[in-house]
């Protein structure tokens, strides 16, 4: 059996790639003008179902965009689930409003809802909720309590491109989404995001904020403070690429989940779970072991097979900036004892067999 290292995560390339970035070069256009642009836009909004979709620079700019976009500032609070990235948290810190935490489900490790509905005050003013590793949240309980609440609801899709819920993409049920394309998500264009919205008003807000403030009718006049969360056509130029082989990558992806619960089918280890009517985009292929010391053990054993794993997030109520004296006893529990596996979508059955057969050799022993 190989032994050479398998890294958690790498991109997969092989379409458009070079020649769309070639066109880049040879036109000169390699900023943040050019046609490549509006093609990915475009062509994002299509896939997703959704009409409107702006570029940005990043993830992180895509979450910050969204809520200077609403309007959403110091005086507000905003909830959202501890167990996250810490990206979710930070954007609402930057604009000066309160994150206010909400523990996980058990099986798919998202937000509760019903202890979401339980953080509501006079000013909470949305609600944040992150499809965690390409698993959908439970948007239906979420939307019918935004609805009830009057309160704006932001999708953070950063890890789950392609996902879908009820039929429907994530990224159409906020008022405003969020996703991410840097190295290791599905689609990549290297640092990279979107934002989509169903209303035009909306997305023209967050396209003219993240250029700074220009004024549509008068050259270099700024109406107000704007930003720089501008795309290069570069990029662009990779995602639509990316974009053109997304359902090939995600089918792929589902396969790659499918081998790793079937080698692992009677392994005392539990996979993140699905929830009715939901499709998971498997960005990342995740397991619980037993406890904090038998998941760091097992890493460890992987990574001296040559194998890389990351742990799962830390809860961002732990994080010094964040401390709170509160427990959230799901998020906590999932985080200690949690870890990624390899998810590339080249990942072959022979490596999931390698990979699978390390796991049962240390938990088994």
């Amino acid at each position: 059996m190989s032994t050479e290292f398998i890294p958690v995560y790498k991109p997969s390339f092989g379409g458009n790639e070079k020649k769309y970035v070639n066109e880049c070069l040879d036109t000169t256009w390699i900023s943040s003008k050019g046609e490549f642009i509006g093609r990915f836009e475009k062509e994002f909004a299509s896939y997703l179902n959704v009409p409107y979709a702006t570029t940005v620079g990043n993830g992180t700019a895509a979450l910050h965009l969204a809520l200077i976009t609403l309007g959403i500032g110091i005086g507000d609070e905003v909830i959202v689930p501890t167990f996250t990235y810490i990206a979710s948290v930070n954007a609402i810190a930057i604009v000066g409003a309160t994150p206010v935490f909400v523990d996980s489900l058990e099986g798919t490790w998202n937000v509760d809802p019903e202890k979401l509905a339980e953080k509501i005050t006079p000013k909470t003013k949305a609600i944040m909720v992150v499809h965690l590793y390409g698993a959908p949240c439970e948007m239906n309980a979420i939307d019918s309590i935004a609805q009830k609440n009057n309160l704006l609801v932001i999708e953070d899709a950063a890890e789950a491109f392609g996902s879908m819920y009820d039929n429907r993409y994530v990224g159409d049920f906020g008022v405003i989404s969020t996703f991410s394309f840097f190295g290791n998500k599905t689609i990549t264009t290297g640092e990279g995001g979107m934002i989509v919205a169903k209303n035009k008003e909306v997305i023209d807000r967050a396209a003219y904020l993240k250029s700074q403030a220009v004024s549509p009718i008068r050259e270099y006049w700024h109406d107000e403070v704007g930003y720089n969360f501008r795309m290069t056509n570069i990029c662009a130029a990779i995602g639509l690429a990316q974009l053109e082989k997304a359902t090939e990558i995600i089918q792929r992806k589902k396969q790659l989940a499918q081998w790793y619960k079937e080698e692992l089918k009677n392994a005392p280890v539990i996979f993140q779970k699905d929830i009715a009517g939901s499709r998971n985009s498997y960005w990342m292929i995740s397991i619980l072991a037993e406890n904090e010391p038998k998941r760091d053990g097992l890493r460890n054993y992987l990574k001296e097979s040559k194998v890389e794993t990351r742990p799962l997030f830390h809860p961002a109520h732990t994080m010094p900036v964040f401390k709170s004296a509160e427990v959230f006893p799901v998020a906590e529990s999932i985080s200690k004892r949690g870890m990624n596996l390899p998810s590339f979508p080249d990942l072959t059955r022979e490596e999931v067999v390698r990979i699978c057969t390390s796991i049962k050799e240390y938990l088994h022993r």
